[in-house]
This record gives structure tokens, C-alpha cells and sequence, in this order.
């Protein structure tokens, strides 16, 4: 694959020790299933490219039943692939990393990425921030930064390589290049299970489950 090809990248390495429940908070149950099905599949929908999946410390099945938007998606990109970062113990950026790398292996011009912990980041907001001409773009919720982020080839090698910042200080050190994104939705994130409760509601308005 060549030309102007984007990798939708979803981030699901950690170990989501912050949560406070009784199974990884991955696996934790949103609205009928798992908070990482929500995220996969709304980066399938969102149609922009192939979709990576990028796992760490817990194993994600990819084999689940998809909305037939998200099966018209497979059927141009194809299902979406998956890679274990032996890794993430070091932090999201060995995460990224591993992002960058097999989009390179594609030869695509650029990574969207977002995080497998945010089940209410619509579809839209993938296709918005990938449209971004600039080098660098983030999502922005009620003007508040989330993701996903784009991230152009020619930024890859400014990516740290170790902890846990990911792009987030790529994009301070060049904010000159960032182009910030307005988008419906939430990025919000799953910490606890306060969160997860919230989250659930937002999906039902996000996705307008009935």
C-alpha cells in the first residue's frame, strides 16, 4: 500500500491498574459489552484507512460482532490488525512506537491514534482529525484537547521512544504545527467506575441506542 494512506491506530496496551474493579477496565461492560469494543469499532466506522490495534499486557479478542457500518468499512480495509507491544510495561510511547512502525511497513503518510479506554469518541471525530491537512492534529472536545491526535510521517521521528507521554509532548514542542480539531462527543477516559457509568450514558446519546 502506497500514496496517501492513514492508519487508524487504537492504543490498548496498559495494564489499567488505575481502575478500580473486578476485570481490566477493557473489559469492563458498557452498554452490553466491553468498553474496548466501543473504540475499535468506532475507528472501523469511521472509515479512513485500515485500523490497527495495538495490545499489551491483556489479550483483546477482535473476533465480535460489528455494526454493519463497521462491516462495509472491513469490507474495502479489511478487518483490522493487531500486534502485541512486548513492551508496554515501559509506557504508551513503546506503544506508538510499535504504531508507527507498521504503518511505515504500509507505507502510509500518516497515523491516527486513539485510546482503546475511550468508548465515546465517535466516528466523526476520527474523519475530522484525519482530514487535518497540518502535520500534527488533535480532537478537541468543548475546546478541551483529547483524541484522537494525526500525526504525519515526517513527525515520526520526533516520537519519544520510552514513558508515557506518547505524542503528548511531540505536540507541545511543536506547537507551531498543531492544527486543534473541534469535534462532537467525549474523550472520556475509563479510571474508575464512576467513569464507566458516565460513559454509559454518553453512549447512548453519542450512538443513540434505543
Amino acid at each position: 500500500m502506497t500514496g496517501s494512506l492513514t492508519v487508524a491506530v487504537v492504543l490498548a496496551a496498559g495494564s489499567g491498574t488505575r481502575f478500580i474493579g473486578s476485570t481490566h477496565k477493557l473489559l469492563s461492560v458498557a452498554q452490553g459489552r466491553p468498553v474496548y469494543h466501543w473504540a475499535i469499532e468506532s475507528a472501523i466506522e469511521a472509515s479512513i484507512g485500515p485500523v490497527l490495534v495495538v495490545t499489551g499486557k491483556t489479550p483483546l479478542p477482535l473476533d465480535f460482532a460489528f455494526s454493519d457500518q463497521a462491516q462495509a468499512s472491513i469490507a474495502k480495509w479489511g478487518l483490522p490488525h493487531s500486534i502485541n507491544n512486548s513492551n508496554w510495561s515501559t509506557g504508551m510511547a513503546s506503544s506508538v512506537q510499535s504504531a508507527v512502525q507498521f504503518a511505515a511497513s504500509l507505507g502510509a503518510e500518516a497515523v491516527v491514534i486513539g485510546l482503546a479506554d475511550q468508548p465515546c469518541v465517535p466516528p466523526s471525530a476520527w474523519q475530522r482529525v484525519a482530514s487535518s491537512t497540518s502535520p500534527l492534529a488533535v480532537a478537541t472536545y468543548d475546546t478541551k484537547r483529547g483524541n484522537p491526535v494525526k500525526l504525519h510521517a515526517e513527525m515520526w521521528s520526533h516520537l519519544p521512544t520510552s514513558g508515557d507521554e506518547g505524542a503528548r509532548n511531540l505536540l507541545r514542542s511543536h506547537h507551531q504545527l498543531v492544527s486543534e480539531v473541534s469535534c462532537i462527543g467525549s474523550a472520556i477516559d475509563i479510571d474508575t467506575i464512576e467513569d464507566l457509568e458516565q460513559a454509559s450514558k454518553l453512549i447512548v446519546e453519542s450512538r443513540r441506542i434505543v
